[in-house]
């Protein structure tokens, strides 16, 4: 029995992927939204957690560190994400945190169950439709923190708020903020934000 941990923030949306995945014989399903998720693989020690990568329940980049946690004396889940080959930033932060599954939210639910089961076995699964979307993220020139900086500062927070939310100076989150413009070739922040939605970078 594989135990699987479903992580989306769109209620309806995660209820009816749950069920339908409920279905297969070999899969246990746990569903949560992203601000319950950490606490989910705690309690229910799932082999795989599949998880949206869009999400409301926190700012910026979605925290997938909190899917996987070191544990002692057992193995911590393994990573599968949804998304799309429109959101190449989401998935470079995927890759970093070890993700060993990418199914593509616009293909065929039987893909996801494919998915599931060879990520359980330790195998890589990526579907073929991604596969542009993978070589945006690897030219994106922005790092995790310039994405979480950026990320932050188009929610319209002051920097004083990304300052204390990523536990910065304030002349630190203006350095990175330069380096922003700098990267994207914009003209100001307001310009790196255009520039970085167009790409896909947010």
């Amino acid at each position: 029995m594989i135990r699987v941990l479903l992580v989306n923030d769109a209620r309806l949306v995660r209820s009816v992927m749950a069920e339908w995945l409920r279905r297969e014989a070999d899969l246990r399903v746990y569903d949560t939204p992203w601000r319950g998720a950490a606490a989910m693989v705690r309690a229910v020690r799932p082999d795989v957690c599949a998880a949206d990568l869009d999400h409301t329940a926190a700012r910026g980049l979605p925290p997938l560190n909190e899917l996987s946690p070191p544990a002692a004396g057992r193995r911590p889940p393994r990573l599968l994400v949804l998304t799309g080959a429109d959101r190449p930033a989401l998935l470079r932060r995927a890759m970093e945190a070890g993700a060993l599954g990418y199914v593509d939210k616009k293909g065929s639910p039987d893909r996801l169950v494919h998915g599931i089961r060879r990520v359980a076995a330790g195998e890589r699964f990526v579907d073929d439709s991604l596969g542009l979307g993978f070589g945006k993220a690897a030219e994106m020139p922005l790092t995790r923190r310039e994405l979480s900086v950026l990320s932050l500062a188009a929610e319209g927070a002051s920097v004083a708020e990304i300052a204390g939310s990523l536990h910065l100076s304030h002349g630190t989150v203006r350095n990175y903020m330069a380096a922003i413009t700098r990267k994207t070739g914009a003209r100001n922040r307001i310009d790196a934000i255009r520039i970085s939605h167009g790409e896909g970078w947010l």
